[in-house]
């Protein structure tokens, strides 16, 4: 067991909402991509780095996407596939994060942009739980890199080791773990579930 945090922060995209843009992605690409270069695309594509930053609208990004993935469909529709693709809270993430808000500080931690925000903020019931979220295209920082995990310990005013993060991209938690924090690779609710349960916190 690891020492009791005295924050919690959590991703949002694969961990507590179904977000999948990997599967798509491959059978968009005709099977060019398989599913850890679509997971990659998502980390590493410099367009999708922009997009998380705030420094392009969805329109523009779907438009480079289409393109540069050579994915055969319009704009239009990549960008309306874009949204799909964020599906909407897993069953009982708002129930958990209401049960952990009693014993811990919670936060989120997300690299997200303009359209999927809007979409979280009108249909999910996730964020009144959180007492502070970062989100990556209104920080103009992203995961992985080691500057918004230290503005969020500074934000927060935490010790590194203080902070218990979740989130579905090793890479992300491997960083997340290099600035001290205790961060555990986790995809969907259950294994966020069993993490915190491995752990005594829940």
């Amino acid at each position: 067991m690891s020492k009791t945090p005295e924050v919690l922060v959590f991703d949002l995209g694969g961990v507590l909402a179904d977000w999948n843009g990997i599967d798509p992605l491959v059978r968009l690409s005709g099977g060019r991509l398989d599913r850890e270069a679509a997971r990659l695309f998502w980390i590493g594509n410099p367009w999708v780095a922009k997009l998380d930053l705030g420094e392009c609208e969805p329109q523009e990004f779907a438009a480079a996407m289409t393109d540069t993935l050579q994915l055969g469909i319009s704009p239009e529709a990549m960008q309306r596939q874009l949204s799909d693709w964020l599906a909407g809270a897993y069953p009982g993430a708002s129930e958990l994060l209401a049960d952990l808000a009693q014993r811990f500080p919670l936060a989120a931690l997300s690299n997200n942009n303009a359209l999927h925000w809007d979409k979280i903020e009108r249909e999910f019931d996730l964020l009144r739980h959180f007492g502070h979220t970062f989100a990556s295209h209104l920080l103009r920082l992203r995961k992985p890199d080691a500057a918004i995990y230290r503005h969020v310990q500074d934000t927060l005013g935490a010790a590194p080791e203080t902070i218990a993060f979740f989130d579905d991209n090793i890479e992300c938690v491997e960083a997340a773990q290099a600035q001290g924090w205790q961060a555990f690779h986790t995809k969907g609710l259950e294994q966020v579930r069993a993490a915190l349960a491995a752990q005594g916190w829940l």
